[in-house]
């Protein structure tokens, strides 16, 4: 049976209100949780950027529910820590988390004032970033001399059983590549072809695991509501690759999308008043293939949305 959970946004959400509203959210049915991991928001009007690390031991601890995290080694964190932090988290919560990984965005990189790489160089970083993390969870001292150093690591706490980590990819190329190393594929929702094409690709080349997937929503009772809300929280996230991999703050993003039409984000955001159209939606997605399938609100207050869709759309979709 599909599994569905509610995405956690850091960059949108204070964390004492977002754990509030995972906890909704489980007693509202849904099944599982995952979380973004940001240093910056993606616009001004956005606000926050909590620390997903520290957040994420709060929230396992105060729901009984799975959860993942959407994070980017290599450049902010060292591979090690991303290690020590998975397998700190794995070891409290045993079976409850797993780590999607990613070359990640200048967004939340540019901070350590290092250059921000091409994306061949951080493809190869994150390939190095996975052997490491995966020695480390396996209890081996590393040493390793690449576009990442580590120097004599070892992890004293290790879980009985190593998390998985999960390969995030938006393209049919870097699916194929995720099936390299990746135990399971996370993706965002697109079109139903472009969504059959990268799952294809992954499941061609070899991918084991499951097709995890992000569903960016809005809602409301009213469509011009839900769609003022799409408008203003998440215009600045409708700009494909490299754009949106290359911009370095919430500024910027701003700037790029001031002339951004609804029409647009209509595109990247599943955006309706009918809760019936949204569960077709998920049952489309799952039909796709998709084993767990996460909803993100765009919007900045998330009760409403948890309530209705608790009541109305998840037992439809779970009938």
């Amino acid at each position: 049976m599909t599994v569905y959970g509610i995405h956690a946004s850091h960059e949108q959400i204070h964390p004492s209100e977002l754990l509030a509203a995972v906890q909704r959210a489980e007693q509202a049915g849904f099944t599982a949780a995952m979380s973004s991991d940001h240093f910056a928001p993606w616009s001004e009007r956005q606000g926050q950027s909590g620390y997903a690390w520290s957040w994420l031991g709060a929230a396992l601890q105060a729901t009984a529910l799975p959860f993942g995290v959407v994070t980017a080694p290599g450049q902010r964190y060292h591979p090690a820590i991303t290690a020590q932090a998975i397998g700190t988290l794995a070891s409290m919560y045993p079976g409850r988390f797993w780590a999607a990984l990613g070359t990640g965005e200048a967004s939340n990189e540019h901070i350590t004032g290092d250059g921000w790489p091409r994306k061949d160089i951080r493809t190869r970083r994150l390939e190095e970033c996975v052997e490491v993390i995966r020695a480390l969870l396996n209890g081996d001292e590393v040493n390793h001399d690449g576009l990442v150093r580590v120097d004599r690591a070892r992890l004293w706490t290790l879980p009985s059983e190593a998390p998985l980590l999960i390969g995030a990819a938006v393209s049919p190329e870097t699916a194929r590549w995720c099936a390299s190393w990746a135990d399971g594929l996370i993706t965002v929702n697109a079109a139903p072809e472009r969504l059959r094409e990268v799952a294809g690709a992954y499941r061609d080349a070899g991918g084991r695991g499951k097709l995890h997937l992000q569903v960016h929503v809005s809602w409301a009772q009213n469509l011009d509501t839900a769609r003022k809300i799409a408008h203003d929280q998440w215009r600045t996230n409708v700009f494909r690759p490299p754009v949106c991999w290359d911009l370095e703050l919430p500024e910027h993003f701003d700037v790029v999308a001031e002339n951004v039409p609804i029409e647009q984000i209509e595109g990247v955001v599943n955006i309706s008043d009918d809760l019936k159209w949204h569960a077709e939606q998920l049952h489309e997605y799952a039909s796709l293939g998709f084993e767990e399938i996460y909803l993100h609100h765009v919007g900045q207050d998330l009760n409403p949305f948890i309530d209705a869709f608790g009541e109305h759309v998840l037992p439809e979709v779970t009938a």
